[in-house]
């Protein structure tokens, strides 16, 4: 009557995950731009330096910048065969500037591979009101 599922087995040692490769991409054509391209997961310090890029100093305080949001995920997620980014911290604004349908396409899969739920950017939000060593933004 019932489906049995597989246990998985309880980790004993690091490097079986390690040692794994777990990072996903994904081809994707964008024909405003002419060109496929190879999206791939974030790694976790990647993300975290995405997430950091969120932010902006103001005095004692910080605050949530989604300015180029899309532009900053699309810059770290895109990859060349040999796994380097094709696109660069400093060719974002650029990148911003491309059509938005596109981007926006790129993005969505960047966002999926990444884990990138759309309401995390909400909850960072969130947490930085929230959080009183970050400060408040009201200065």
């Amino acid at each position: 009557m019932g489906t049995k599922t597989m246990e998985l087995p309880l980790l004993e040692d690091a490097a079986a995950v390690l040692d794994q490769s777990d990072l996903q991409d994904e081809v994707i054509e964008v024909p405003e731009w002419g060109f496929r391209l190879r999206v791939r997961s974030l790694t976790g310090t990647e993300r975290d330096a995405f997430e950091v890029s969120l932010l902006e100093n103001r005095g004692k305080s910080r605050e949530v910048n989604l300015r180029n949001m899309r532009a900053k995920l699309v810059a770290a997620s895109v990859r060349k065969a040999d796994d380097s980014r094709v696109f660069t911290d400093g060719q974002v604004e650029a990148l911003g500037s491309k059509n938005a349908a596109a981007l926006q396409r790129v993005f969505r899969v960047a966002q999926r591979l990444s884990g990138l739920a759309e309401d995390e950017v909400d909850e960072l939000t969130v947490a930085l009101g929230n959080d009183p060593s970050v400060g408040s933004g009201s200065d």
